[in-house]
């Protein structure tokens, strides 16, 4: 059985996501899957996807200090390369098309007349889910990005509808203890070092700062890290905080190893600033919009944690896909959702409630 897997690389949590479905295929001997990734630099994606992969342009966004630049966006997609991968992208001799919101498999499939398959966080919004920021244009050009013509939507709660738990990506990484006053900081879509000095002035904890452009190098309170997927994921496992953009994934990660989170959305961006009004909602998450030492230092104070046990979704998904999708879209979903378990309880006090 062969699939053609297509990866929106721009952020990420569609790479963790890659790789959990990765393992879960490993599992069959006679699954062939080839990864096709766009919306990054073919060299920045070494260090987060291991294996071989088919790799195009693609679409991606561009942001400055955390606000998603449209204008900018639209001119820096190169529309003629997109529509020639799309072309030319041969879909004869595989069995099933999937993918993450990536562009090209999607419109390839749709112009060749092959059904693709959605799975991803982003076809939860198909739903009427918690929602804000949406316009026009950033309703239709979510539905535009990447069409398919049936999906696996994944979301932090089923909000009643056949939505999936998420997928998460911590195979080989476990929680055993965390180290005081450690906090991992990702926020990709903001000025590095503007986010490294204003971190300075919270002395109290130390930081491990990934992002795009840092290299390796210790400072006082602050600890730079080059982007490296097993890197975060060792310092990730021994955090006791998190502070990151809005982002599915990582924010999924947090919630299922027990890691309280402070997020700030990136402005203008339809599906962060959802994100950060369904954990709001949820009460999952501490929710900035703007950051600033004095928030950071207030909510490092705090002890209350939530830990989601949400499965093993990637493994549910790959056997539903394998062994024929007998099961609809709604038996496979409350079927992941029976065994999810939220758990809070304060650092404080170690009491537990269900």
């Amino acid at each position: 059985m062969r699939f053609l897997y297509g990866v929106q690389g721009t952020g990420n949590g569609h790479m963790s996501r890659a790789h959990a479905m990765a393992t879960a295929f490993s599992n069959y001997s006679d699954v062939e899957v080839t990864w096709l990734i766009s919306g990054r630099e073919r060299e920045a994606l070494y260090d987060v996807m291991s294996g071989d992969f088919l790799w195009r342009r693609g679409l991606t966004f561009q942001s400055k200090n955390g606000r998603v630049q449209y204008l900018k966006t639209f001119f820096n997609n190169n529309y003629v390369q997109l529509l020639s991968d799309t072309l030319i992208l041969d879909l004869r001799g595989y069995d099933h098309i999937l993918l993450d919101y990536e562009p090209v498999v999607a419109w390839a499939a749709r112009f060749s007349g092959r059904n693709a398959l959605g799975i991803g966080h982003q076809y939860a919004f198909q739903y009427p889910v918690p929602m804000q920021g949406e316009s026009l244009l950033t309703r239709h050009g979510m539905k535009i990005f990447a069409p398919v013509a049936s999906s696996l939507g994944l979301h932090w709660h089923h909000f009643g509808y056949p939505i999936l738990p998420p997928i998460i990506d911590l195979a080989g990484h476990t929680r055993q203890s965390t180290e005081d006053k450690k906090v991992v900081v990702y926020l990709p879509f903001e000025g590095q070092q503007k986010v490294i000095r204003m971190l300075r002035d919270v002395e109290s904890h130390q930081f491990f700062v990934y992002g795009p452009g840092l290299v390796d190098g210790d400072q006082g309170n602050i600890h730079q890290r080059a982007l490296s997927r097993d890197g975060f994921k060792q310092d990730l496992v021994t955090a006791e905080g998190v502070i990151c953009n809005a982002g599915f994934e990582l924010i999924s990660e947090c919630l299922s190893l027990g890691i309280r989170v402070m997020t700030r959305p990136v402005d203008k961006q339809l599906e962060q600033l959802s994100n950060a009004l369904a954990l709001e909602q949820l009460d999952y998450a501490r929710v900035a919009y703007t950051l600033e030492p004095n928030s950071i230092g207030d909510w490092l104070d705090e002890h209350d944690v939530v830990q989601v046990d949400f499965g093993s979704v990637h493994e549910q998904i790959a056997a539903w896909l394998i062994g024929g999708q007998t099961q609809s879209v709604e038996e496979l979903a409350a079927e992941t959702w029976a065994d999810v378990r939220v758990r809070r309880h304060s650092t404080r006090d170690a009491s537990q409630a269900a």
